[in-house]
């Protein structure tokens, strides 16, 4: 007589470095039955996979100051923790996984009144402030970088790593579009937000590496007003590129924004990277994950305020010509890789949701 599947709740919603760690993590539980929780209208309809049923909450962020904004933010998340709990009773959930972000509050807090355990996992180097309130509250607290291990003196941590998707653990397809074999290849990724004033200073200072002989794959998402200004043979532009495993496992050198996500790819494809905080994340997080890079020479980091394109130019170009220093970056990639965080975490929530 077959087992029944235990039942899991996975909360993650908003942007790829909440989701893609939370499916990657799903991947590796193929003997639970698990059900989704998100938000209407957010990347979740189209990422989250058909195999997980979804279920949406009406639910934001406490990002403006008390008014009568805030008392409706209220009414929704009270709404929502009620949405919420009703939802794993109904459903006879034993458990919850979490990678935080504002949708993980009503998921803990509904999980928590009913004696569910809760595992939460936290892939930046600075926790999120729902992280640092509620990770006492949960069973573990899985994490990205050791660095976040003393923001969390109240709740049990572990270091696991942040799960990729399971391309970037594999030899990859070849890239959809031409490069030449023996070229330098840089990966600009500007991230979703932010990516105009990177953008800005990669087109300034391109026309230096072309002259080098280097060729640019540049992403530069879809709020870039000025994406047509630049056009060379050697210069190729995309909002976005799906297969990011083998484009960063072709680059020579990345120039990025520091989300948890991408670095976290990064270091698993071994690429180099000159990193550029985002300087209007929450809490300056993105400061906190680039410096862990930084101080393990996988990465030189940027402030946005104090870099110019003759700047970036000139340090990307030394790159170019150092291949002893870009073998030395890849190197150290390894001591901030965590190949099987997935496995680890699939595993963790085996011990506690039975």
């Amino acid at each position: 007589m077959s087992q029944t599947p235990i039942r899991l709740l996975i909360a993650a919603s908003g942007t790829g470095g909440h989701l893609f760690p939370a499916i990657a993590t799903a991947e590796n539980l193929s003997d639970f039955k698990i059900e989704w929780l998100g938000v209407p209208d957010r990347l979740e309809r189209e990422l989250v996979p058909s195999q997980y049923p979804l279920h949406t909450i009406s639910v934001e962020g406490f990002q403006q100051r008390p008014g009568l904004g805030t008392l409706k933010i209220l009414v929704k998340f009270a709404r929502s923790l009620v949405q919420v709990r009703h939802l794993l009773k109904k459903g006879n959930f034993r458990g919850v996984f979490t990678t935080g972000g504002y949708i993980a509050a009503p998921a803990i807090i509904a999980a928590r009144s009913l004696g569910l355990p809760v595992i939460l996992h936290e892939s930046n180097a600075l926790p999120g402030k729902v992280t640092r309130n509620f990770g006492p509250w949960c069973h573990t607290v899985g994490l990205g970088f050791e660095a976040a291990i003393p923001y969390l003196p109240r709740a049990h941590t572990v270091v696991v790593g942040t799960p990729v998707r399971s391309n970037f653990l594999q030899t990859s397809a070849p890239l959809s579009f031409f490069l030449p074999d023996d070229v330098p290849v840089i990966v600009v990724v500007g991230g979703s937000q932010g990516a105009v004033s990177v953008n800005k200073l990669v087109r300034e200072a391109a026309p230096t590496w072309f002259a080098a002989g280097a060729w640019v794959v540049h992403l530069t998402g879809n709020n870039d007003p000025d994406v047509e200004v630049l056009n060379h043979p050697q210069y190729i532009k995309m909002p976005f590129y799906n297969d990011m495993a083998a484009l960063f496992q072709r680059a020579t050198l990345a120039v990025s924004r520091a989300g948890a996500g991408t670095l976290t790819e990064l270091a698993i494809t071994h690429t180099p990277s000159i990193l550029i905080p985002y300087p209007f994340a929450a809490e300056d997080h993105q400061t906190y994950n680039a410096k862990v890079f930084a101080e393990a020479g996988a990465a030189w980091m940027f402030q946005q305020k104090d870099l110019t394109a003759d700047l970036l130019g000139s340090k990307v170009l030394y790159l170019l010509q150092s291949p002893e220093q870009l073998q030395q970056m890849a190197q150290a990639t390894a001591s901030v890789a965590i190949t099987n965080s997935a496995e680890q975490l699939g595993d963790l929530i085996r011990k506690v949701v039975v």
